[in-house]
């Protein structure tokens, strides 16, 4: 039986780890890149706007959080193609709900924006 890696050996590969996949949706998955993008040009417009810090904190967490939803989205989908890639009612459920979640992801982006960019 193997053992299981501790402390900072641990920390140190669940960093490998969290780079290869990181590394893996930007290849394969454009809306990865597309989002990557947009931060790219969003966070600096968040640092040169004038308002509070707990605002562009918000703006700069409602960009992150539609990435942590479209990595999350893309590992199911992942996940489901190889468990079948037949249809599936039940696959493509799970599917939907993932694009869901990025799609309502993306609504908290706009609104979070929206509102502080409008006030």
């Amino acid at each position: 039986m193997k053992t299981k890696n501790t402390g900072f050996i641990r920390l140190y590969f669940a960093t490998i780890y969290s780079c290869k996949g990181l590394k893996a949706a930007f290849l394969s998955e454009p809306a990865v890149r597309q989002e990557l993008a947009a931060i790219c040009v969003l966070v600096p417009i968040a640092f040169w706007l004038d308002i509070s810090v707990v605002e562009r904190l918000l703006l700069i967490l409602s960009l992150f959080i539609v990435l942590i939803t479209e990595l999350l989205n893309s590992a199911v989908e992942a996940l489901a193609d190889r468990v079948s890639t037949e249809v599936h009612v039940l696959i493509g459920k799970a599917k939907d709900i993932g694009s869901a979640a990025v799609f309502v992801s993306l609504i908290l982006a706009m609104l979070v924006w929206g509102m502080i960019l409008l006030t």
